[in-house]
């Protein structure tokens, strides 16, 4: 009986193969693959449980399910697996095992066959055989059971140490906040090397941590005025004298109360220490020093955080070193950059905006290139402004240059800032040496 359909179903998986076949041979594998994504979605579905496997935020633990569901479960599957077993042996046995041959009437009656050796029939081995398929597939059920149990636990712990590094990265983020929110210098400069380590260490937290660090350059600052040593010595010297009459007459009681507390406003060359600690983080980290054609095949240092932004807006920037920089957005708008700006070969992945920025010192572009839009919209220089060999890469984008500047368009698409002739001191001393050389001719 189950000949024929053993060979009906041998004939079709035979044919599906030859089918296969055809479809390889004639070039339509990709047909035959969407074919098969379509009919099979779970497989999708395993292809993306597998990407997100290794990530501890898209891990879920669920609600194991009661004992009794897995015991009937087992039941059930060792049940089926003993019936099918035997039906399926004894199916063949019923096929295989030729008919008994007919006694002619009148010849007496015949003897029973004897039984095979050993006291064992072939039903008996028909029913080990199915139940040592039962116990296989308990067995199977089994370390299932037992996989599922030591996966659950693994994703336990993941989770667990997830959340472990979580609170101590909160924690330490919290307390160098907090320290960079004190009145002491030392201690702000502690919290600020400690959040640097804590970017450095974490990957995930570094665009936050940025954010503090200019969200600190941001906050209302006033750089020192120069003194003149020589006032600086005789005020010294008249505080010094007024503290020591001080002291005689009451006795050192005036001269406790005299001391100011130890405030930012009181310390601004502690004030300025810090904020230029803060800069030199921002400049070390977002420095990439590769080559711009090389960037995709380089690998980067392990100091360098890429695509960072960088909002400074309304800041006040002390002798600002940004050279080689790399963020992927940089926001300076109304920037005062007290001293000189050094922005030598940087590159600006996206925008950068430099709208009503003052530049008391000189303002260094050389070599810096533009991959997005560039604004330097009422900007002021109060000293030299250089762009020299500076590229914008989407000359198409909205651009602003600063005045005295235009874009210049290159064959491979790309432009390059020239300064203009008029204003242009090398255009212009050039200019006079060719005049001077051309006088004896005429």
């Amino acid at each position: 009986m189950l000949r024929p359909a053993r060979a009906a179903l041998r004939g079709r998986v035979d044919q599906r193969r030859g089918i296969a076949g055809n479809d390889q041979q004639h070039g339509q594998r990709g047909t035959r693959a969407g074919r098969w994504n379509t009919g099979m979605p779970f497989l999708r579905r395993r292809r993306a449980d597998a990407a997100t496997a290794m990530d501890p935020a898209a891990l879920a633990l669920r609600r194991p399910a009661p004992a009794a569901v897995w015991i009937i479960l087992m039941v059930l599957l060792v049940g089926g697996a003993v019936a099918a077993t035997m039906w399926w042996l004894l199916a063949d046995l019923a096929a295989t095992t030729p008919p008994a041959p007919t006694q002619p009437p009148g010849s007496g009656a015949s003897s029973p066959p004897a039984p095979p050796s050993g006291g064992s029939t072939p039903r008996g081995e028909i029913l080990r055989t199915a139940l040592a398929a039962g116990a296989g597939v308990g067995a199977a059920v089994t370390l299932a059971l037992a996989f599922r149990r030591q996966r659950h636990q693994e994703v336990a712990t993941l989770a667990a140490t997830h959340d472990a590094n979580e609170r101590r990265v909160t924690e330490l983020y919290t307390a160098a906040a907090e320290q960079l929110g004190s009145d002491k210098a030392a201690v702000r400069l502690a919290g600020l090397y400690a959040l640097e380590r804590l970017a450095q260490d974490n990957p995930d937290h570094r665009q936050t941590i940025v954010n503090v660090i200019c969200a600190y350059l941001r906050m209302p600052y006033t750089p020192p005025t120069p003194v003149d040593p020589e006032k600086e010595r005789k005020a010294a010297l008249r505080e010094a004298r007024r503290r020591y009459q001080a002291a005689r007459a009451f006795g050192g009681s005036a001269v406790a109360a005299a001391t100011p507390p130890a405030t930012a406003e009181a310390d601004p060359e502690g004030e300025r220490q810090v904020r230029l600690t803060a800069q030199r983080i921002l400049g070390d980290h977002l420095r990439d020093e590769r080559p711009v054609q090389g960037r995709d095949t380089i690998p980067a240092g392990p100091r360098f955080w890429a695509g960072m932004r960088l909002d400074l807006t309304g800041a006040t920037l002390i002798d600002f070193d940004f050279g080689y920089g790399h963020p992927a957005d940089a926001t300076f708008s109304g920037v005062t950059f007290s001293g000189d700006a050094w922005f030598v070969k940087a590159t600006f992945s996206r925008h950068a905006w430099f709208g009503g920025v003052t530049f008391s010192g000189d303002a260094l572009f050389d070599m810096a290139t533009f991959s997005g839009g560039a604004s330097f919209r009422e900007v002021t220089f109060s000293r030299d402004a250089l762009f020299d060999e500076a590229v914008a890469r989407a000359p198409n984008a909205h651009h602003v240059w600063p005045v005295g500047w235009h874009l210049e368009p290159l064959p491979d698409g790309t432009g390059r800032l020239v300064r203009d002739e008029d204003t242009s001191p090398e255009k212009t001393a050039s200019k006079q040496s060719k005049s001077a050389r051309e006088a004896p001719e005429r």
